[in-house]
């Protein structure tokens, strides 16, 4: 089995910053938030901010981590705890 190397460049974009570029499994090492493409591509949404569509992706996550928990509600509907003061450290 032929081996694969990691490697990482680095790429200039025109404001003047310098970003690496990470290749094979180096690049699965970063993890994402999920943002819905409805929020982006639906017209439904267009007046959304883009902030507000980061933060129903901050709170997906916040979902995905309270059924790992097992918090559900009496009716079995996961929820979440993010106060104001963490959604605002969060979103910076």
């Amino acid at each position: 089995m032929e081996e694969k190397t990691i490697g990482r460049r680095s790429g200039r974009l025109d404001g003047g910053l310098n970003f690496d570029y990470y290749y094979g499994a180096e690049a699965e090492q970063f993890s994402f938030y999920r943002v819905p493409r409805l929020l982006i591509k639906d017209r439904r949404f267009k007046g959304l901010s883009s902030d507000a569509k980061l933060l129903y992706g901050l709170m997906l996550d916040r979902m995905a981590l309270s059924m790992k928990n097992g918090w559900f509600d009496d009716e079995n509907r996961a929820y979440i705890h993010y106060t104001v003061e963490n959604i605002m450290e969060d979103l910076g």
